[in-house]
C-alpha cells in the first residue's frame, strides 16, 4: 500500500499515512457547521499509522469533553478530529492531493444539518453518530 501524504494550505504540517484509509465520513454536526461553514468530510485512519510533522505549528482546542479538533496555527487549516481514548484519528480529506482517490461513506449528524443544503448522494443517513 502506497503512503499517502497530505497537508495543510502554508504546508508547516504535512501528515502521511502509512496504512489504509477509510471511507470520507460527511459529519454535519453544528459544531463542524461552525467550524468549517459547511460540514466536514474527513477520512478515518489507525493513529499508529500517521506521522505528522511539523507538530510546533498545531494547535487544538475541545469543543467537546471527549475529543480535540487541530488546526494549523500559521494559516488557520482544519487538520483532525479525535476521540478521546480511540486508536483512530479522523483528518480531512481535503489535505491530501488526491481526495478523488476517497470514496464516500456516509453522512453523520444528519439532524444537525444546516436548512440551506441538501443531502442527495444516496450514501447512508445518520440523525446522530453512526455507533
Amino acid at each position: 500500500m502506497q503512503d499517502k501524504t497530505g497537508r495543510c494550505l502554508c504546508g508547516a504540517v504535512t501528515i502521511t499515512v502509512r496504512g489504509k484509509l477509510g471511507p470520507v465520513s460527511y459529519c454535519h454536526c453544528s459544531q463542524c457547521r461552525r467550524q468549517t461553514g459547511l460540514y466536514y468530510a474527513t477520512t478515518d485512519a489507525l493513529i499508529t499509522d500517521v506521522e505528522i510533522t511539523g507538530r510546533d505549528s498545531i494547535w487544538t482546542f475541545r469543543a467537546s469533553a471527549d475529543a480535540e479538533r487541530a488546526f494549523c496555527r500559521q494559516c488557520g487549516s482544519a487538520l483532525y478530529w479525535k476521540g478521546d481514548g480511540e486508536g483512530r484519528i479522523s483528518l480531512l480529506a481535503g489535505l491530501f492531493p488526491n481526495p478523488t482517490e476517497f470514496e464516500g461513506g456516509y453522512h453523520i449528524f444528519c439532524a444537525d444539518k444546516g436548512d440551506f443544503y441538501e443531502i442527495n448522494d444516496g450514501l447512508p443517513q445518520y440523525a446522530a453518530s453512526r455507533d
